[in-house]
């Protein structure tokens, strides 16, 4: 399917101009394939006026309704799945069955959401004085900011959207300057659904496009209830004292560092079908991919050997043909990230495998690599710090103890693993003493969440809990609710105030 057609089924060609601000390159071939226009700074006040007023509407309909929104919005996602998924692949350039797997984690989040719109419980408090009841009731927080990155330009969103509009919320959506077609044509689908339900005010999502600046409006500003930022490290840090400065709340999802542990006891099998996949899918650029593999040194040669095998035969290449495993990084910057992080990583002793640049000569302008095995005499400065592409750093360990303390032993606390046969081994991974990660998986690897679980991490990945459990509750604020049913006045704690 071609992009030209892609934009027509997806009615974005209006969107188009020659004299658009914003240049969308595919990473594909990095050439320029649109240009857009972005948002006008002297706009942004209204936007945020407009949708200030939709909250204000929206939160008075009823949390069910509100649901049946999102099973429409759903219902467009499936009739127009494919085409949303070539428009992924084109912009962010991951392959297209990765594409496929983005837009269903949208549609079952809308159907999660959908079901959740009815199941937002609050809690009955026995009261400590007679004939009082206590409760908790929930209702909607505000208007919702969401700044989403490049390469999950779509799903990233949806969990947000799904939950702040089953919540009551109002959305303002910043996203990536790299994958504003995708934002423009989530837009579209969500206006669609929009069209077919009468109960909706207008302006109940709106789009920010451009850089960092747009994203800076919806940060200082008292108004956006909270701020939901997925991306760096360094982005989170800029975020969260801003925001916390006009006491808004934020949802952070940042850098994630993520590891695996391979016991003596192991599946060795199993286990380098997900090192593979986890480590070199999406091109690296995932916030949940495996940087880090602590292995028993009775298998460690065994294991590096066959994932140089694998690594070697891994189909790489145009991400929208049936065999292409891995496409091509997002940019030159994240090309030059990669490199000198592969340079750094030999200058402390590491042994590198693979991570050269590959397919020059037919895509001059983008930049397709061999993901990277690099073997390490121990956890330096280097292994402690996120890159994000395809370099999976190895490490021997001989004590388990001495493995979960250097799995353990980075800044960032998103996703973790451990491929084990002994049971103690695993429950040990999953306890308080083991693995300090928000998510914790035994024999399988950390990359490939499912919406029912809340996603998120601790340490410098932010804290921010999104999609499955109660993470809604984010989306909501809490009051305490007393209700006296007698004739009496007692008060909390046994006073005696007697006026």
């Amino acid at each position: 399917m071609g992009f030209q057609q892609v934009l027509s089924n997806l009615k974005l060609d209006q969107y188009i101009t020659p004299s658009g601000t914003l240049r969308v390159r595919s990473p594909l071939d990095g050439e320029e394939i649109a240009r857009i226009g972005g948002t006008p700074l002297d706009q942004v006040e209204k936007i945020i006026h407009q949708s200030q007023n939709a909250f204000l509407k929206w939160r008075t309909i009823p949390a069910p309704k509100r649901g049946e929104l999102v099973r429409l919005f759903g219902i467009e996602l499936r009739t127009h799945k494919e085409d949303l998924a070539h428009l992924i692949t084109l912009e962010c350039g991951k392959i297209l069955e990765e594409s496929r797997g983005e837009v269903q984690e949208m549609i079952d989040m809308c159907d999660f959401a959908a079901g959740l719109s009815r199941q937002l419980y609050g809690l009955t408090i026995t009261s400590e004085r007679p004939l009082h009841r206590m409760m908790e009731t929930w209702h909607p927080l505000g208007i919702v900011g969401i700044i989403s990155p490049f390469n999950f330009p779509a799903a990233v969103w949806s969990w947000n959207a799904c939950l702040s509009l089953i919540c009551g919320n109002s959305l303002l959506w910043k996203p990536s300057e790299k994958t504003p077609l995708t934002a423009l044509a989530c837009q579209r689908l969500l206006n669609q659904a929009i069209h077919h339900f009468e109960a909706a005010p207008e302006h109940l999502q709106q789009l920010l496009l451009g850089n960092h600046v747009m994203g800076e409006k919806l940060v200082d500003d008292s108004r956006i209830s909270l701020i939901s930022a997925t991306g760096s490290t360094r982005m989170g840090k800029t975020v969260a004292p801003k925001v916390a400065s006009r006491f808004g709340r934020s949802l952070l999802e940042l850098g994630g560092n993520n590891g695996m542990i391979v016991a003596p006891s192991a599946d060795l099998n199993l286990a380098a079908q997900a090192i593979v996949f986890s480590a070199a899918g999406t091109t690296g650029q995932r916030c949940t991919t495996l940087r880090r593999i602590f292995i028993h040194d009775s298998i460690y040669v065994q294991l590096i050997q066959d994932l140089k095998k694998r690594y070697k035969d891994l189909p790489i290449g145009h991400p929208l043909k049936d065999r292409t495993l891995l496409g091509p990084l997002i940019d030159a910057s994240s090309f030059q990230s990669m490199q000198d992080a592969l340079k750094k990583a030999h200058q402390d002793g590491g042994i590198v495998f693979g991570g050269k640049r590959i397919l020059e000569d037919k895509y001059p302008q983008a930049y397709y690599v061999e993901p990277a095995l690099v073997e390490m005499p121990e956890q330096t400065s280097t292994v402690r710090s996120e890159t994000f592409a395809p370099i999976l750093y190895a490490m021997r360990y001989s004590n388990f103890e001495e493995a979960i303390s250097l799995h353990n032993d980075v800044a960032q606390g998103l996703s973790s693993c451990i491929f084990t046969s002994d049971i103690r081994e695993a429950e040990i991974f999953l306890s308080a003493r083991g693995s300090d990660c928000g998510i914790a998986n035994v024999n399988i690897g950390p990359s490939g969440a499912e919406i029912g679980g809340a996603f998120g991490g601790d340490k410098e990945t932010g804290g921010g809990r999104e999609s499955g459990s109660d993470s809604w509750k984010t989306y909501m604020r809490r009051a305490t609710n007393t209700i006296n049913f007698s004739s009496q006045l007692p008060l909390a704690q046994g006073i005696k105030f007697d006026a």
